[in-house]
């Protein structure tokens, strides 16, 4: 069978998900190391993930706001781990003007600044000195905010959407008066991006704390979602951080309790990442192309007429234009339907592939013999073909397909998630309980998915001796899953009691 792309996932998964961006017109390279362009269909699919995510945010209470991309080196220097963690990413400006110099601009000497300003990784240190200012009381907590911006790590191997030097984000950071309340929210806003991953963007994922080397620098605790790409690979797709006081006491958040007492605030942050769409593109993308949930599409309906220049096609636009203000009227998820009329002159068998590989959920072709018999063609992105290899396309009556079109949006959208979910289910070894059988699993295949094994939780050389071993063998520590069963044996590693099971993967 002849597929859109010209490279499967079989042949070369890499090279198949640069096509997929490519060929979807998601993103492309912009000339400038490690960052990218997001064209309009990409960024449509952010834009949905920040609505659909936003909502959720505030519907827990935080509030938007906004930080500068500068932060004060200083800032970074009162926190030594958090440092320590980002300093080989970080990008620093030096100087605030340019001159001319033997024909080439270059930094004026004497524009150097008093103090390095750090091009924002990350926002903690300068949202713990806002927060030193704005919390004096326990009647000020908790304070709960969150901001969408960008950020700058600077990556040494950077892939399109899974690790750019810049990259969009949300960060959400809160303060609280006890440790209870903090670890209350740092679990719920977990729980926000579980469901807001499955429930939104159809990719299941595995929630739980990762092991002591994968924290957040800085962090008491860091929990994540993971979720498996196709090609069993783990994507971490979004975090949650109890922070302790460790930014309290670097950033002096205190204040006077009920008891007239002096305390550090606890504090949290959570992000997630335009590294989910490349969770997406690897989760749903199949090898004509990507295939987009209706919930974040930017259109779900695309209705494709099929002009010919002459008499017709007039009526076939305006019997189009009819069916769009139709569907535009109908809600799917709560939401008026996204419905598109692609007038655009080009031959119908173009724009309808050209759909196909964007991933629209539901392409509608109309011709003069569909406007004469009152009906559409309708492809559905999830069952692109039928059993004998050709396109399925079905003839229905315009009628119907606007009456069932809100039932088939969710239909698409619980099948696009419960194809990933018997993947992921199904890509688990729960069995394996040595460490010749640890390797063994992962050598055996081009493609092994997971291993979930007994786990004693060491710390210090011993931790180190695992991270080294599991370096050796390309693999890491994933999470240890909130549902996972209880320890009940010895941990593969060190041979001693386990308390808890750790999920061991491959992973972007």
């Amino acid at each position: 069978m002849k597929h859109a792309l010209s490279v499967t996932r079989e042949q070369d998964f890499s090279a198949w998900y640069q096509a997929v961006i490519s060929e979807a017109d998601l993103a492309e390279e912009s000339g400038v190391r490690g960052c990218m362009v997001i064209r309009p269909w990409g960024y449509g699919i952010w834009e949905r993930i920040q609505a659909l995510l936003d909502a959720r945010i505030k519907a827990t209470g935080h509030e938007n706001c906004y930080f500068p991309l500068f932060i004060p080196l200083s800032y970074f220097e009162k926190e030594a781990e958090h440092v320590d963690g980002f300093a080989k990413e970080m990008a620093v400006v030096t100087h605030h003007r340019l001159i001319q110099k033997d024909g080439k601009l270059v930094p004026d000497p004497d524009a150097k600044l008093e103090e390095p300003l750090v091009v924002r990784p990350t926002s903690e240190t300068v949202i713990g000195a806002a927060f030193s200012r704005w919390v004096q009381s326990w009647r000020d907590l908790p304070v709960l905010i969150n901001q969408w911006a960008n950020v700058v790590r600077w990556e040494m191997r950077t892939r399109m959407f899974l690790r750019t030097s810049e990259f969009l984000w949300q960060e959400g950071h809160t303060a609280h008066a006890t440790v209870d309340e903090a670890m209350e929210e740092t679990m719920k806003m977990l729980e926000v991006y579980r469901s807001f991953a499955e429930e939104c963007v159809g990719l299941p994922v595995v929630a739980g704390e990762k092991p002591e080397n994968e924290r957040f620098p800085g962090a008491v605790a860091t929990y994540s979602i993971e979720a498996m790409m196709q090609d069993g690979k783990a994507l971490q797709a979004g975090t949650s951080h109890f922070l302790g006081t460790t930014f309290s006491q670097a950033q002096n958040i205190k204040f006077q309790n009920a008891e007239g007492s002096q305390e550090l605030a606890q504090t949290t942050s959570w992000g997630m990442s335009t590294r989910m769409i490349g969770g997406l593109i690897m989760v749903h993308g199949d090898d004509d192309g990507l295939r987009v949930p209706p919930r974040v599409a930017p259109y779900q309906v695309v209705v494709v007429p099929m002009l010919r220049d002459n008499d017709e096609d007039a009526a076939i636009l305006d019997y189009c234009g009819e069916l769009v203000a139709s569907l535009n009227e109908l809600d799917a998820f709560r939401e008026p339907v996204r419905a598109l009329l692609d007038k655009r002159p080009a031959k119908a068998a173009t724009k309808r592939w050209g759909w196909v590989k964007k991933g629209a959920p539901i392409v509608i072709e109309v011709g003069g013999r569909d406007v004469a018999g009152g009906n559409v063609s309708v492809i559905r992105r999830d069952r692109l073909y039928r059993e004998d290899g050709k396109l399925d396309s079905q003839i229905v009556a315009k009628g119907d397909f606007v009456t069932g079109a809100t039932a088939m949006l969710e239909d698409i959208q619980a099948s696009l998630f419960a194809d990933a979910k018997g993947r992921l289910d199904g890509s688990i070894d729960r069995s394996i309980g040595t460490l010749d059988a640890l390797k063994a699993y992962f050598n055996a295949s081009a493609r092994p998915g997971w291993a979930l094994v007994q786990w004693a939780r060491p710390t210090g050389e011993a931790l180190e001796k695992v991270v080294q071993w599991l370096k050796g063998e390309k693999l890491t520590l994933r999470n240890v899953p909130l549902d996972a069963d209880a320890a009940d044996g010895a941990c593969i590693f060190t041979g001693g009691q386990a308390v808890e099971r750790v999920l061991v993967g491959r992973s972007y």
